[in-house]
C-alpha cells in the first residue's frame, strides 16, 4: 500500500500542553484505518492535525508528497473530507441545504450548481438513509439523524481520502452496524477511510489497518490480526481481557475482564 497522508515527526500542542511530541504515521492508501485508545489519548488532535485544521508546532503533514500547509484550501478539499466530532450548522438550515455544502469545493465561479452536484446529494442522502429527511430543519432532527445527515455532508464531497471523528456517536447498534457497513462499501470501491472509532470490536470487524494511541504516541499499528492482543489492551487500555476470533469473521474480538491488577485468574487466562 502507498501512503497519500502521512504525518512526520509531528508536534502538536494547545498552548502550553503538549498532545503529541514527534508523532510520525502514515494512513495506508485504499485502507480503512480505525484509529482507537482511551479517551484524551490524542486520537482527535491527530485527526485535525491530518486534516490541516490543526497546525504542527514542529514537524508537518503531507498529502500526495506536498506539505499540506502549502496546498491551496480549496485543493485539499476536493483530495481530503472530514466529519468532525462537533461540527456546526446556522440556525434554520434543513438537511438538504447542508449536504449541499458538501458540493463547495468543486464550485467555481463559471461553474455553479450542476446536475453532477445534484447527483452527489441524492447519493449521499440515500446512503445515509436520509433521503425522507431533506426538507426538514436540521435542528429538528434527533442526535442519531442529525449525525447521518453530517456524514452525508462529507460524503456529498467526495474526496477520495475521508476522515471521520468519532462518527458512530449518537447512533444506536443497528445504526452503528448500517454506518461501518456503509463506510466498508465506500472502501471496498477505493476510497481511503479513517475513522476514530470506540468500539473495539465493531473497530476490528470493519477496519483492516488499526491506530493504538495512548498519551498521545502510537503503541501500535497494522492489521488487526496482526497487533491485537491481551498484551496491546494492557498497554493502550489498561484493560485485562481476552482476545479470540470472532466467530462470524475470524477477526479479533475482545472480551474485557477488567483492570489488570484486579483481574486476578482472568488476566492470566487473557494471556
Amino acid at each position: 500500500m502507498t501512503n497519500r497522508l502521512s504525518a512526520q515527526d509531528v508536534t502538536l500542542r494547545y498552548d502550553d500542553r503538549v498532545i503529541s511530541r514527534a508523532l510520525s504515521l502514515d494512513i495506508p492508501d485504499g485502507a480503512f484505518t480505525a484509529i482507537v485508545g482511551p479517551n484524551a489519548c490524542g486520537k482527535s488532535t491527530l485527526l485535525r492535525a491530518l486534516a490541516r485544521l490543526m497546525p504542527p508546532q514542529s514537524g508537518q503533514v503531507t498529502l500526495d508528497g506536498k506539505a499540506i500547509s502549502r496546498l491551496p484550501s480549496r485543493e485539499v478539499a476536493r483530495r481530503l473530507g472530514l466529519l468532525p466530532q462537533s461540527p456546526f450548522a446556522p440556525d434554520g438550515i434543513t438537511v438538504a441545504d447542508l449536504v449541499a455544502r458538501g458540493r463547495f469545493p468543486h464550485q467555481r465561479f463559471l461553474r455553479q450548481w450542476s446536475p453532477q452536484d445534484a447527483l452527489a446529494v441524492d447519493r449521499a442522502l440515500a446512503d445515509t438513509g436520509t433521503s425522507h429527511l431533506a426538507d426538514r430543519p436540521l435542528a429538528d432532527l434527533s442526535g442519531g439523524q442529525r449525525q447521518r445527515v453530517w456524514i452525508a455532508m462529507a460524503l456529498a464531497q467526495e474526496t477520495p481520502i475521508l476522515l471521520l471523528d468519532e462518527p458512530t456517536t449518537f447512533l444506536d447498534i443497528v445504526h452503528q452496524v448500517d454506518l461501518l457497513e456503509m463506510l466498508a462499501r465506500l472502501n471496498a470501491a477505493g476510497r481511503t477511510i479513517v475513522a476514530v472509532l470506540h468500539e473495539l470490536n465493531l473497530a476490528f470487524r470493519y477496519a483492516d489497518h488499526v491506530v493504538a494511541m495512548r498519551d498521545g504516541a502510537v503503541v501500535a499499528a497494522g492489521a488487526p490480526s496482526q497487533i491485537v492482543t491481551a498484551e496491546l489492551m494492557r498497554q493502550v487500555f489498561d484493560l485485562a481481557a481476552l482476545v479470540m476470533p470472532d466467530p462470524l469473521t475470524g477477526r479479533p474480538m475482545v472480551i474485557p475482564h477488567g483492570r489488570p491488577d484486579a483481574a486476578g485468574e482472568a488476566a492470566q487466562i487473557s494471556g
